[in-house]
């Protein structure tokens, strides 16, 4: 028996429209599927730690659902909101009990983390951020799952991305709902 500690990943897992949008012209997500098929939960269950941007942390890192939401959806809203979160800004410093902030040091606050025991990290974004995880190499598992919807506007899923990186495909899944999830790992594991 090993007593090697596994590395961390760090797994970008969101929803994009079938043209490539993370969200419509307006912030809006409603056209997001939120299938049972697809196991949010199971996912939510394999990670411990959300990294956001700012932007993202201020409208979704502390989301209470309505009254008139379902049980599925308060339960999921549970997990989130159990998970230790980390918000990168330029701007706002500071910690408090709900998250920590990273201002500096990007690749050693993350390599850092992922170097800590314990489950996988979701980088929830936003769209900035996921760009700078992506030019410093520091996203392990894409885990896109694709809506079919074209939005023909919005904010995109990839912008200003310095270099060609190359995935290897890992898995796909297909709902009746119509999204197809798919998942790929960066070269570098």
């Amino acid at each position: 028996m090993s007593n090697e500690v596994r590395t961390r990943k760090v797994i970008l897992d969101l929803a994009v429209s079938l043209d490539g949008f993370i969200e419509g012209k307006n912030g809006e997500v409603d056209w997001c599927i939120m299938d049972p098929e697809m196991e949010f939960t199971n996912f939510l269950n394999q990670i411990d730690t959300i990294l956001y941007g700012r932007k993202s942390y201020d409208l979704w890192g502390q989301y209470i659902p309505t009254t008139e939401a379902s049980d599925d959806e308060k339960e999921m809203w549970e997990l989130v909101h159990n998970k230790e979160k980390y918000v990168f800004s330029k701007t706002q410093k500071g910690s408090g009990s709900k998250a920590t902030f990273v201002n500096k040091n990007i690749t050693e606050e993350v390599n850092k983390l992922k170097n800590n025991p314990g489950k996988d990290i979701w980088l929830y974004g936003g769209a900035s951020l996921i760009t700078t995880f992506i030019d410093l190499g520091l996203v392990d598992e894409f885990r896109l799952s694709v809506h079919p919807v074209v939005l023909g506007e919005g904010r995109p899923l990839f912008v200003d991305v310095k270099q060609r990186l190359n995935l290897n495909l890992m898995n796909t899944r297909t709902f009746s709902s119509g999204v197809v999830q798919l998942i790929y790992n960066s070269n570098k594991i």
